[in-house]
């Protein structure tokens, strides 16, 4: 099996992040009362003083203020998917595992339509609240060993060298910057 990284490896830049000025922008009573406090936690995070998943809750906490989250995230989809990695599209197969930090409810419709298996941080789509925890670096190697048991890895793509426990696992991996492809440093 292959196994992806998703937001600047498959998806150009980040579906996070776009998420989140979608949502901006067409519901600005909703997210913009988040931004204060997350601008805050975002300089405790940068000094280390907090984890990556109580920013990210604190920047998801907006959907509890949405109707419709569902309708949301297809929607965005709908606009979005051309943020798919051409090299990426053309190499897919249908055994592709996709491993990202990004919340499972944002990438299921997408990785649903690739036909591909996917690994996400599991969030409360109505609340922001993760769920376990983020799925970030070594929890990503956790996640994979414990839904795939005995499984190898015969490739592995990500924009980050903080994969690397999980490129580690692969016979081969390559370390993605837009459509380019080097292999992974030692």
């Amino acid at each position: 099996m292959n196994v992806y990284d998703f937001d600047q490896t498959v998806y150009y830049p980040d579906s996070s992040y776009h998420f989140f000025l979608w949502c901006l922008k067409r519901y600005p009573a909703a997210v913009l009362p988040v931004i204060p406090k997350s601008l805050l936690l975002a300089l405790q995070y940068k000094r280390g003083k907090i984890g990556a998943k109580v920013l990210k809750q604190q920047l998801f906490s907006f959907l509890k203020r949405l109707k419709d989250v569902d309708r949301e995230v297809k929607d965005y989809w709908n606009s979005h998917r051309q943020n798919m990695q051409d090299w990426y599209m053309e190499q897919k197969r249908d055994d592709d595992l996709i491993i990202s930090a990004s919340p499972e409810f944002l990438l299921a419709p997408i990785a649903e339509e690739l036909g591909v298996r996917l690994i996400a941080t599991k969030m409360d789509p109505h609340t922001g609240k993760i769920l376990g925890e983020n799925c970030h670096d070594s929890e990503k190697v956790l996640r994979f060993r414990a839904e795939y048991p005995g499984e190898t890895i015969d490739e592995f793509y990500s924009d980050s060298l903080s994969d690397t426990p999980l490129a580690e696992l692969a016979d081969r991996s390559f370390l993605v910057k837009k459509e380019s492809l080097t292999p992974w440093p030692k």
